[in-house]
């Protein structure tokens, strides 16, 4: 019984915690694009990029 007394505050600090963590990432705009990177891996960048070549003086 005096565990419960620990156990509960301490699980619902966690969970305080956890969720402040959570807003303060989405505030920040961790979460604003979640698709872009998924597809960013799809596509595929094997061309050469010829707009800046090097060209001998």
């Amino acid at each position: 019984m005096e565990a419960l007394f620990l156990l509960i505050p301490l699980s619902v600090g966690i969970v305080f915690i956890a969720v402040w963590v959570f807003f303060r990432m989405s505030d920040s705009g961790q979460f604003d694009d979640m698709v872009g990177p998924a597809l960013r891996i799809l596509l595929d960048d094997d061309r050469i990029d010829t707009t800046e070549e090097i060209r001998p003086d």
